[in-house]
């Protein structure tokens, strides 16, 4: 079972913004920590909704952490990128006191949340998202990203399902440079941390391809990608009872692998894999 503790963070828009902490309690710890993001449409959702996804990680041994983000009504863009970053300068500079590795710092996302995290995985330390408070003169890079359904491009006039609307996050004014700043896949490069996207192939929301297309352009930079699509599954199918553990240890092994202890999986491969040593 998992100990949760809430906590302030950032103090944004003249309030408080907090974030539940779900700690081990019982399980070797791995002193990584991942962040987890709610999704919502940018309009909705809570911080509480993350509860689920931070217990389980929890009883696998990392810190989890779940912060609210202003919401579009409260805040326009980019606030909640501002906040997401907020939150992981937030978790690098208590990393003494959360007893984790401050370089062992992921991100997890839900739609939404899944679009936040991309941003994040891509714009370490861009002074346009860095907003005011909190911890601005430590680093907000993070050593994975794991998203969930995830929009990945803005357009003014979207010609397929495949983009999302630019009005819908950055209003009615929006320009075509705003949408493409708000664009994850516009952050993609050689340097982009780990990523595992995760996807239903029936999502009528945000189409499965996007994750597709994603996965394609880290790949063509050499980023160590990694994309699970599952065969007739919706959006926000990772709540179903029957995927919920079954998923989330998905996740925990690519952390493990990417993050917690890179080398050991890499000296497994090299010493029991007979294909591996093959140049």
């Amino acid at each position: 079972m998992a100990n949760k503790q809430t906590v302030k963070y950032v103090k944004r828009g003249g309030r408080d913004l907090e974030l539940d902490i779900y700690l081990p309690e019982n399980a070797e710890s791995t002193r990584t920590a991942v962040i987890l993001l709610h999704g919502g449409g940018w309009r909705m959702g809570e911080k509480s909704m993350m509860e689920i996804f931070g217990k389980e990680l929890a009883n696998h041994g990392f810190i989890a952490l779940a912060p609210e983000y202003r919401l579009l009504d409260e805040s326009p863009w980019p606030s909640q990128i501002e906040d997401v970053k907020a939150s992981i300068r937030w978790t690098r500079a208590n990393a003494t006191s959360l007893d984790i590795d401050p370089d062992k710092i992921a991100v997890q996302g839900f739609s939404a949340g899944g679009h936040l995290a991309l941003l994040a995985g891509g714009t370490p330390n861009f002074p346009e998202f860095v907003g005011e408070g909190g911890n601005e003169r430590i680093p907000d890079n993070v050593a994975a990203v794991v998203t969930f359904f995830p929009p990945i491009e803005f357009r003014l006039n979207p010609p397929s399902p495949d983009f999302i609307r630019a009005s819908d996050l950055l209003g009615k004014t929006a320009t075509r440079e705003e949408a493409q700043n708000a664009s994850p896949i516009f952050y993609v490069s050689e340097n982009y941390p780990p990523t595992f996207l995760l996807h239903g192939t029936a999502d009528w929301m945000v189409p499965c391809t996007t994750s597709q297309k994603m996965f394609n352009a880290l790949l063509k930079k050499g980023v160590a990608v990694e994309l699970h699509l599952y065969s007739n599954h919706t959006h926000e199918f990772v709540r179903l009872p029957s995927m919920l553990s079954m998923v989330q240890s998905e996740i925990v092994l690519f952390l493990k692998r990417v993050v917690v202890d890179p080398e050991k999986y890499e000296t497994e491969n090299l010493k029991l894999n007979m294909f591996a040593a093959i140049d």
